[in-house]
């Protein structure tokens, strides 16, 4: 439990929701209910495709008015906390209760919402070897989470309340920090209700004096990332690695950076794997001593959003002595930066749709 609230908190952390005494104080509710259908991505969870999946989203939202600079530039979104219940309608992939840190974006004179929401889930009955053995898709308990929902949005109709509904996308996946994990999608039809508390009174929506241009020579980063995982060998094991990073990013403006950089891989995992493949199957023809460590190089783009930036990045290894999942990677997380030199990253690394780790990273930009 603590591992779990600790994450939790991580997360939100790194989604920036909290905001100064000074900031108004207005909070909106949102329920709804979903019903939908788990994707198939993966013939290998073609069995657990049985039912239609159904549940209830909930959230607590506090709206942004432009206290400051940032919220302005991105059309005053709102920061809050989402939680999910889903019925996968399955007895053999359980169920799921998760709670997520989110932001809502706005479209269309704010009639559109598009949530972006990333968190934690608990699964009710994950891989079991002896007691259920056919859910290959949830290899543990707790499982990253994120969801996508995009509404057509309208609060305060009557006396506080309002109506959304639209779409849901939910992935559940564990990035490989405990075999099997093949992973969900879902896809839903959602409607519900909002209510605005303290609906009676109104803020103006401020314009803050731009701070002008960024305007910034080349900065040099490095990172250092570890983290446990397995490979998709059931019972193999779980090894910690190590990434060290280094790379230069370059500013476009305000919100956006370029980045071009190189990856140096320590991911223990392989080398049982290597030696796995070696012994137990001859036909691949797998060297035992091959090198399990690789070398990528990568471009990459940020996107500044207060004191966090969102962060993707695709590579491509030019040492690459095992074959694992290909020579192309990609990246994708959250930096947040703890003054201008130091920050700390949350990053998923994949090849393609296939997880290998969730990065725990701490940095220097220079």
């Amino acid at each position: 439990m603590r591992y779990l609230l600790g994450l939790i908190l991580l997360l939100t952390s790194f989604l920036g929701i909290s905001q100064s005494d000074e900031d108004p104080k207005k909070f909106v509710l949102d329920a709804n209910q979903f019903y939908g259908s788990i994707l198939l991505h993966n013939p290998d969870i073609s069995h657990l495709i049985t039912n239609h999946p159904a549940g209830v989203i909930l959230g607590i939202s506090r709206k942004t008015y432009g206290q400051k600079e940032w919220e302005a530039d991105f059309g005053y979104p709102d920061t809050g906390y989402t939680f999910v219940y889903q019925n996968t309608k399955n007895p053999t992939l359980g169920d799921h209760f998760g709670l997520y840190g989110h932001y809502n974006f706005y479209f269309l004179k704010r009639n559109v919402q598009l949530r972006v929401a990333q968190g934690l889930a608990y699964n009710t009955n994950p891989y079991d070897k002896d007691e259920n053995f056919r859910n290959n898709a949830y290899g543990s308990h707790i499982l990253s989470s994120t969801l996508l929902m995009l509404n057509y949005h309208k609060e305060n109709l009557f006396a506080g309340l309002g109506v959304n509904a639209g779409l849901s996308f939910i992935h559940y996946s564990n990035a490989n920090f405990k075999a099997p994990n093949t992973s969900t999608n879902t896809f839903a039809f959602n409607i519900g209700l909002t209510y605005n508390l303290d609906h009676e009174t109104t803020y103006k929506y401020l314009k803050p004096e731009s701070t002008g241009e960024i305007s910034e020579p080349v900065r040099y980063n490095l990172v250092f990332r570890a983290g446990a995982n397995e490979s998709d060998v059931i019972n193999m094991g779980r090894y910690g690695f190590a990434i060290v990073s280094a790379y230069a990013d370059k500013r476009l403006g305000k919100r956006s950076a370029i980045q071009l950089g190189t990856d140096i891989f320590f991911s223990n995992f392989l080398k049982e794997l290597i030696r796995y493949q070696s012994i137990s199957f001859p036909e691949l023809n797998v060297d035992p001593d091959a090198d399990y460590k690789r070398v990528g190089v990568f471009i990459g783009h940020e996107l500044f959003v207060n004191k966090m930036s969102v962060v993707a990045q695709l590579g491509y290894y030019v040492y690459y002595p095992f074959d694992f999942e290909g020579k192309i990677y990609n990246r994708v997380g959250m930096k947040r930066y703890f003054g201008k030199k130091i920050f700390g990253a949350v990053t998923l690394k994949s090849h393609g749709a296939k997880a290998e780790a969730v990065e725990f990273g701490i940095g220097i930009r220079l």
